[in-house]
């Protein structure tokens, strides 16, 4: 049975570090690395150049802007470790996709997505770390598209901390573990 574990936080936090430190760590010196990320502009390109230059050659890439249920599935047969970055960019790309105006249906594809992200994961033989932006510290946006995005990769943070075995919070390049110190219901 896999693993999950959950690392978010803001833009800019020391995430995707520690996560890539984290998935060395346990994949014994290799790990895949599913992309979620479609390169539109130089300014992407450039971001997606400075990941893979940090990363080296310890790492397989799996380019994954939809799909990515099958490349952990394809991953975990080779890889003791998966890092998945990231899940707020793989649920934008699911909402231009989608072109979906109702509402609970965007909701339940949502769902759908994300149950099969986690099913993937947790039958596979690896541990899957997912990188994702913590998105409800912010105010409400002002428009409909923007908050629909925050409301859809808030959901999505939320399923995945669920099943995660860890969820580190990032401030500052420091990881702390959330899930460990949580409060239980009283």
């Amino acid at each position: 049975m896999g693993r999950i574990i959950l690392v978010t936080g803001g833009a800019r936090s020391g995430k995707s570090t520690f996560a890539e430190r984290l998935a060395l760590k346990l994949g014994g010196g290799r790990a895949a690395y599913i992309a979620t990320a479609q390169i539109f502009d130089d300014e992407m390109k450039f971001r997606v150049e400075v990941h893979r230059k940090r990363r080296g050659d310890s790492w397989q890439t799996f380019e994954a802007p939809t799909g990515a249920d099958e490349k952990i599935s394809e991953a975990g047969k080779t890889f003791r470790a998966i890092l998945f970055d990231c899940v707020t960019i793989y649920v934008s790309n699911f909402i231009c996709a989608a072109d979906i105006d109702d509402e609970a249906r965007l909701y339940d594809g949502l769902r759908g997505l994300i149950g099969r992200l986690i099913d993937a994961a947790k039958t596979c033989d690896a541990v899957t770390i997912f990188v994702t932006n913590e998105v409800g510290a912010g105010i409400v946006p002002e428009n409909k598209l923007a908050r629909r995005f925050r409301d859809l990769a808030g959901l999505a943070n939320q399923m995945l901390a669920a099943e995660a075995d860890a969820v580190y919070l990032t401030v500052a390049g420091i990881p702390v573990d959330v899930k460990k110190i949580s409060e239980p219901l009283p």
